[in-house]
């Protein structure tokens, strides 16, 4: 008797567990299904090409002496040569800045008789001065800057960079690069709802991609993942993605 109530008991145990676990899993399941959200999504793009309206272009120039003095003295005048250059070119004054002139001391190495390195001694001095000229008249800069033979004729040691290339208006452009990408990307989604029957509902979800400026026909090559700013261009084409998740009804 004894031992058909113990295997009674068993199995009214053993049936319980079944409903309680029976039940954990249809909740688990309906927690599921109500949480489960279908979304929709798409990415859309947008890009402009534009001329920069604004140009950079940086130059140096030094002198060399035995004395800082005599040195400086010659720097001085070639930084007149170098005004009065630009000025003479349709350069106004305005839009040239001498930066502060950067002092080295100059060694001379000393060999022996056998041709052994046996030390160094003082030379002179280096003086160094850049200067930066800053101007809307692009097609005037690019022209001074390929050209300053007259300049070294004059003994200037004048030393050209590559011009740079920018745009004053940036920001009004990247908002409306930032609003055609986004309706790029709502086109999108409504093109892929409306073909699939689906019903479109809130916006769950965006995101900006990376701002790039690249020069005009160059591919995106020249993108990179924390976005290109070039610089060297004149003409330049500026791209932008926004991606766009939506809930689906």
């Amino acid at each position: 008797m004894e031992q058909k109530k113990n295997s009674w008991v068993s199995a009214l145990i053993i049936g319980v567990c079944v409903v309680i676990s029976c039940v954990a899993l249809a909740c688990g399941l309906s927690n599921f299904r109500s949480g489960s959200q279908h979304i929709i999504s798409a990415t859309g793009s947008a890009s402009v090409d534009f001329d920069a309206d604004l140009i950079i272009w940086r130059g140096s120039f030094s002198a060399t002496d035995y004395s800082s003095k005599d040195a400086y003295a010659t720097l001085k005048s070639n930084a007149t040569e170098v005004k009065n250059y630009l000025v003479g070119n349709g350069v106004s004054e305005e839009e040239i800045v001498f930066n502060s002139v950067d002092i080295r001391r100059t060694y001379r190495e000393i060999y022996d008789d056998e041709g052994k390195y046996i030390g160094s001694e003082p030379e002179g001095y280096e003086l160094t001065q850049s200067v930066v000229v800053t101007s809307t008249n692009m097609d005037n800069v690019e022209k001074i800057s390929r050209d300053i033979s007259s300049l070294l004729e004059k003994g200037v040691e004048f030393t050209s960079d590559t011009p740079e290339y920018y745009y004053s208006d940036l920001d009004a452009l990247k908002l409306d690069l930032i609003e055609k990408a986004t309706q790029n990307a709502k086109e999108r989604v409504d093109i892929m709802a409306r073909n699939s029957g689906a019903k479109i509902g809130k916006l769950k979800n965006s995101n900006l991609g990376v701002f790039q400026i690249t020069a005009q026909n160059s591919g995106t090559s020249t993108y990179s993942y924390d976005g290109a700013f070039d610089t060297a261009s004149r003409h330049k084409t500026a791209t932008i993605t926004v991606h766009l998740d939506y809930d689906l009804k």
